[in-house]
């Protein structure tokens, strides 16, 4: 075992267990979802999303109020990355931050080029998104094969791919804005810092409580109620101490994770993929739309994210990890072209009103994300293996960015 296989702390090691897993359970549930829809009962089945239950359908309870508990536990991670993990050092963090800037911007571009000036143009922000659970599934089906940085790196790098798709939300995909609610969720957020840096409460009730007003308030508002997940998520009292029993967010991450992966993921997957596969999916595919979506996740991905690395280590802003190579770091772009949950959770956005424009893009989402996973996974099995560097060499300039980098408490500079 390396040097940096020993690094990787107890948390990140069970993140990706639990992301390995809750990947196979997606795909199950997805797979069910559409042989659902494309059953018989395909009727029911689909109507019954749209149930109203306490004045919203099944389908929006589960993609505002549910999907708001998961963007709580993305928060809770970003947060934890950026206060002790690989973002919480510039340099540590500045090649995943560039890698994830490159992975949004060129996708997006991509799919502006193919629907500059139609309706589907609004849809640019689909091939944004990587999922980080699928995306770290297919490497955990690699194994050993790959180093353990390219884990560290592609993990990083999709946290803050779900940072930008969050932003993205919240600034292109909210409508109707009213600024009293909107006013009253952010003092309800200020009340809650005011509860974590002031008064030191550390009891996790309270926020829980100011949580639920706030998505409540950001719901009225026309911002995307799930954005009140992540601002809860930065209110909550942190500590760096990963065996600190007493910090709230270490406690609510824990526990979030089984119910996030194995409950909220996949009920999203079966009110989301129950897509109907009709006579033309084909000449839906080749849709301006479809192959916008298809082209960034499967293309974009890859090539923004090597440019922006190769553009960063060339310009002397940061070096790539001293077990990785250019294969490896196209690899992990290629695997960041599976889009899957945040790339579906847009789509709902982008076309409230075109259910056959949704259908077609869900079908658009799930080809790329299989062809961009089993590319990935090819690219990697054949190309990813170790680097031929002296490992004695990688091991002591190593050693030396963990004695120059500040400890954290997990086993990894910060």
């Amino acid at each position: 075992m390396t040097v940096i296989q020993r690094a990787l702390s107890q948390t990140f090691n069970r993140f990706f267990a639990s992301e390995k897993a809750g990947g196979i359970v997606l795909i199950a549930c997805t797979l069910l979802s559409l042989l659902l829809a494309n059953s018989p009962a395909g009727h029911d089945y689909l109507q019954f999303w749209h149930v109203q239950v306490a004045g919203l359908s099944i389908e929006l309870w589960v993609n505002d109020a549910l999907m708001a508990i998961f963007f709580l536990l993305i928060g809770l991670e970003l947060e934890r990355e950026m206060q002790s993990g690989e973002l919480s050092n510039f340099r540590n963090a500045l090649l995943p931050i560039l890698a994830a800037a490159g992975g949004i911007a060129v996708p997006a571009l991509v799919h502006f080029l193919f629907n500059r000036g139609l309706p589907s143009q609004s849809g640019m922000g689909i091939p944004m998104a990587t999922d980080i659970a699928f995306a770290l599934g297919v490497l955990a089906l690699l194994g050993k094969r790959v180093p353990a940085s390219l884990k560290v790196f592609l993990t990083a790098l999709a946290v803050m791919d779900d940072l930008g798709a969050i932003i993205v939300i919240a600034v292109f995909y909210s409508s109707g804005l009213s600024l009293a609610y909107l006013a009253g969720a952010l003092a309800v957020f200020a009340g809650l810092l005011v509860m974590n840096r002031r008064l030191r409460i550390v009891a996790l009730a309270p926020y829980l409580v100011g949580g639920a007003l706030m998505w409540f308030l950001m719901l009225k508002s026309g911002v995307h109620a799930t954005i009140a997940g992540v601002l809860l998520a930065f209110a909550i009292p942190y500590s760096a101490r990963e065996d600190d029993a007493a910090s709230p967010s270490h406690r609510l991450e824990h526990a979030l994770h089984f119910p996030v992966a194995f409950v909220i993921l996949p009920i999203f997957a079966l009110a989301n993929t129950g897509i109907v596969i009709g006579a033309d999916w084909m000449a839906q595919l080749a849709s301006p739309n479809s192959l916008g979506i298809v082209a960034g996740l499967v293309l974009g991905k890859p090539v923004g994210i090597t440019l922006a690395c190769l553009a960063a280590v060339l310009l002397g802003l940061c070096r790539l990890p001293l077990d990785l190579n250019w294969r490896h770091v196209f690899g992990a772009g290629l695997l960041g072209g599976i889009g899957f949950t945040m790339s579906i959770f847009i789509t709902n956005l982008a076309f409230t009103d075109a259910p056959t424009l949704v259908n077609a893009s869900k079908m658009a989402i799930l080809v790329a994300s299989l062809t961009a996973g089993a590319l990935g996974f090819a690219w990697l099995k054949l190309f990813g293996g170790p680097t031929a560097m002296d490992s004695d060499t990688a091991t002591m300039d190593f050693e030396e960015d963990m004695a120059r980098a500040p400890r954290t408490g997990r086993g990894i500079p910060s």
